[in-house]
């Protein structure tokens, strides 16, 4: 069952119930826009968005056990990046870019390459060229995009925090002056009064493994970066697991004046220069 299948699904339970659309929204403690935009497969619902329309509406324990497995299926939706790629990687970027203008507290965990927002022109271009099939002027207009979407960083009223293992600050996938102006950008931005970067250090012993790049907005939804593909996840239990190994590894990171002198100790390393 899809996302609107299970809309159906639920549609039709309210209507044999014989209650309103209003007075189930009300019950399950939501707008009726939102039920709606859920019935209609507009919305996916959360596992715990379900669970409370069913509870308005009024059903068997077996049914809503039942339907809380296909929520909880429904709730986490893949996208091969082939799919994304021929939708076109601009239209992704300006997609991610209205997702993210729509969330206060940004959390990006990235084990193996600088984040997108964090991004020199340099640097995206390298990482966006090692793809042989993008045409020079998808590079550029994907570029574009992305370089837009960093504009965020400067909006005060929401807040961005950035862990880093080690490994992205001298993983030479750029040539060394391009790496070097990208710890530059690093540290730069990391100085704004919402941006908080960080870096889990390489030696020291490590409480958990830096599986897979993931981000995720505010607690409603997390996105996890596959090599097949974009895994956007939305039930609050599964969104929760992503927050705290986010804060897992934020907690054993540097920031602030130690993530200076790293950055500036492995800049002179990049250039092959004496350190600080």
């Amino acid at each position: 069952m899809n996302r609107s299948e299970l809309g159906a699904a639920l549609r039709a339970l309210r209507r044999s119930s014989g209650k309103e659309a209003k007075a189930v929204a009300r019950g399950a403690v939501m707008s009726a826009s939102k039920l709606s935009k859920i019935e209609t497969g507009r919305l996916s619902p959360s596992a715990d968005d379900v669970d409370r329309i069913l509870s308005a509406v009024g059903v068997s324990d077996e049914v809503r056990a039942e339907y809380a497995d296909v929520a909880r299926s429904v709730a986490t939706e893949a996208t091969a990046w082939r799919l994304i790629q021929r939708a076109g990687l601009d239209k992704a970027q300006r997609h991610l870019r209205e997702t993210e203008a729509r969330t206060s507290l940004l959390r990006v965990f990235q084990p193996a390459l600088v984040p997108g927002l964090l991004q020199t022109p340099e640097y995206a271009r390298a990482v966006l060229s090692r793809h042989r099939d993008l045409s020079a002027e998808t590079v550029r207009r994907t570029l574009g995009a992305r370089l837009e979407r960093q504009e965020a960083l400067y909006d005060q009223g929401r807040a961005f925090r950035f862990v880093l293992t080690e490994a992205v600050l001298t993983w030479e996938i750029v040539p060394p002056l391009v790496l070097a102006g990208q710890l530059d950008r690093l540290a730069a931005v990391s100085r704004l009064p919402n941006v908080d970067v960080r870096v889990v250090p390489r030696a020291g012993p490590k409480h958990d493994f830096a599986n897979h790049p993931f981000v995720v907005h505010d607690r409603r939804a997390a996105r996890v970066e596959a090599t097949h593909a974009e895994i956007v996840v939305t039930d609050p239990r599964d969104v929760a697991l992503y927050v705290e190994k986010f804060e897992g590894f934020a907690e054993r990171a540097v920031g602030g004046v130690e993530l200076a002198a790293r950055l500036e100790s492995v800049r002179a390393e990049v250039l092959g220069q004496p350190g600080p």
